[in-house]
């Protein structure tokens, strides 16, 4: 059977499937926004403020996302295609160098690439989803396939937890708040408020704010600084423990409820298999 790019015994089959992983969909998006490249095309190409258009381009996101985890080789082929071909198409100008980019470039792809590892595998870790370190760096490593859809060479990006904060450590110094962009503090708490949900999705309008702060929280302490918000030991403790006593409570709700279609396929495949 063709599982695409992880299939079973994959660490990221085990830890992508998980609901609290929301909150690291969040918190990638915010990592993006310190790069001031990768945030300017977003921002010059897309309606950031547009709560009408901010649940369809949500929708388009989640669902990249799940056709790369859990999609067939054609399906994560098609899906790559598509993305690669919109970022190559797109330009952004940066006020900066004054030049004009492609959406397509290199190292802001390796940002936007390793922001998303490194929130999925954050938050899973500090919630408590069991990951030995080994796993850990198994999941950062099955990552590199992931880069190859957008456009990256896997050799180009880290293959290993200690590479992806060395990374993160050398790129700090260019990362800032793009001053022409909104802030995305505003921005995304604004757009969670007054987005525009199908109305059967309406009941999760209050919570999507507390997902957004919280997303805020679990960032280290240099991002806070970076957004502007109070960045202590005593926050990283309170994103800490929220985020177990969130995971303990959807431990609580059973398999065929909490987790979703794919999860619970890839569930039944990866137990098929172990028995």
């Amino acid at each position: 059977m063709d599982h695409g790019l992880f299939g079973p015994g994959s660490v990221t089959w085990r830890v992508m499937g998980e609901p609290i992983l929301l909150v690291g969909g969040f918190r990638a998006l915010l990592m993006q926004g310190l790069h001031p490249r990768a945030m300017r095309g977003v921002a010059q190409n897309s309606a950031l403020m547009d709560p009408a258009e901010a649940w369809a381009r949500f929708l388009r996101t989640t669902e990249f996302v799940r056709v790369r985890t859990y999609g067939t080789s054609a399906e994560v082929a098609r899906a790559g295609a598509r993305v690669r071909r919109i970022h190559s198409r797109l330009t952004a100008f940066d006020p900066d160098t004054g030049e004009r980019f492609h959406l397509d470039d290199p190292d802001a792809l390796r940002w936007v690439h390793v922001g998303e590892v490194d929130s999925y595998l954050s938050i899973a870790r500090r919630a408590g989803v069991r990951l030995t370190d080994a796993e850990a760096d198994r999941f950062v490593a099955e990552w590199r396939d992931a880069a190859r859809v957008v456009g990256l060479r896997p050799d180009d990006v880290p293959g290993s937890v200690a590479e992806l904060r060395a990374y993160i450590r050398e790129r700090r110094p260019g990362l800032y708040l793009a001053p022409e962009v909104p802030h995305p503090l505003c921005r995304s708490l604004g757009v969670s408020l007054n987005l525009s949900l199908p109305a059967r999705l309406l009941p999760l309008r209050p919570v999507l704010p507390l997902v957004t702060g919280l997303a805020f929280a679990t960032l280290p302490r240099w991002a806070r600084r970076l957004y502007g918000l109070p960045a202590t030991p005593l926050g990283d403790l309170w994103a800490t423990a929220t985020l177990r006593t969130l995971q303990a409570g959807i431990g609580l709700v059973p398999a065929p409820f909490r987790y979703g279609p794919d999860a619970r396929r890839v569930r039944r495949i990866t137990e098929g298999r172990a028995a």
